[in-house]
C-alpha cells in the first residue's frame, strides 16, 4: 500500500487543529454561560421595578389614629357682616343745583351714611331707590312711577363712611303718574322761581329731611 503524500498530511493536521479549536471554543462559551447567565439578566430586567409607595397624608377630617384633627385657624371663614339698622343709617337726597334755570333739568343722587361703628350690608339697587318731588303737599314726581327693569345689589357699608350714587336720577320737570308715561306732553312744573323739596328713601331707610331746589 502506497504512504500518502506530503499534501495529504498537512490536510489531516489541518484538519485535527480546526476540531481542537473548535473543541477549545466550545468549552469557553460554555463556561461564559453558567458565569454570566444572560437569560437572567434578562427575567430581571422584563420585571419591572416597585414603585415606592407613599403614605397618604391624613384629610382634613380624621388622622392616621381615628382622632378628630385640630381646627386650623386660618380655614375659619370670616363672620357674615349683618344688615344695616335704622339707627345707624342717615341718607339724604343730594341735587346737582340748588337752582335751575328755565330749561335746565335737575339731577338727584343719595347721600348714604353708616354712622355705626360696625361695617354693615344693604340693598342698593334701584329696586329700593325712590326719589318724590313735591311742591307743598303736591307730589308732583314718583322716580318709580315709570321705572323700568329695577335691580338689587347688595354692597357692603364700611362704618364710619359716606357714599354718593354714581349715577344720578334725571326729573323731567313733569308732572308723574303710572298712567302717563308712555306720553310726551305730561303737564310741566312751574317755573318762576317755584319751590320744590326732594325726598329719598333706599334699602328701606327714608331720609329725615327733603332738599329744596328752585325752578325758573
Amino acid at each position: 500500500m502506497p504512504r500518502p503524500s506530503a499534501a495529504v498530511y498537512r490536510r489531516r493536521r489541518l484538519v485535527v487543529l480546526i476540531a481542537l479549536v473548535l473543541a477549545v471554543a466550545a468549552i469557553g462559551i460554555g463556561a461564559w454561560l453558567l458565569i454570566a447567565r444572560p437569560w437572567a439578566a434578562a427575567d430581571t430586567a422584563s420585571t419591572p421595578s416597585p414603585t415606592p409607595s407613599t403614605s397618604p397624608s391624613p384629610s382634613s377630617s380624621s388622622t392616621a389614629d381615628g382622632e378628630s384633627p385640630t381646627p386650623d385657624p386660618s380655614a375659619e371663614q370670616t363672620p357674615a357682616v349683618a344688615p344695616c339698622e335704622a339707627a345707624d343709617i342717615e341718607v339724604a337726597a343730594v341735587t346737582d343745583a340748588e337752582t335751575y334755570a328755565a330749561g335746565v333739568l335737575p339731577k338727584l343722587s343719595i347721600s348714604l351714611t353708616n354712622k355705626g361703628a360696625k361695617d354693615c350690608t344693604i340693598d342698593v339697587g334701584s329696586t329700593t331707590q325712590s326719589f318724590t318731588i313735591s311742591s307743598g303737599a303736591d307730589v308732583w314726581w314718583r322716580s318709580t312711577d315709570c321705572q323700568e327693569n329695577p335691580s338689587s345689589m347688595i354692597a357692603t357699608l364700611t362704618a364710619g363712611t359716606t357714599v354718593t350714587s354714581k349715577d344720578p336720577v334725571t326729573w323731567d320737570r313733569t308732572r308723574s303718574s303710572v298712567e302717563t308715561c308712555a306720553q310726551e306732553n305730561r303737564q310741566r312744573a312751574p317755573g318762576g322761581g317755584a319751590s320744590y323739596h326732594v325726598e329719598v328713601s333706599i334699602g328701606g331707610f327714608t331720609s329725615p329731611s327733603s332738599a329744596q331746589i328752585l325752578l325758573y
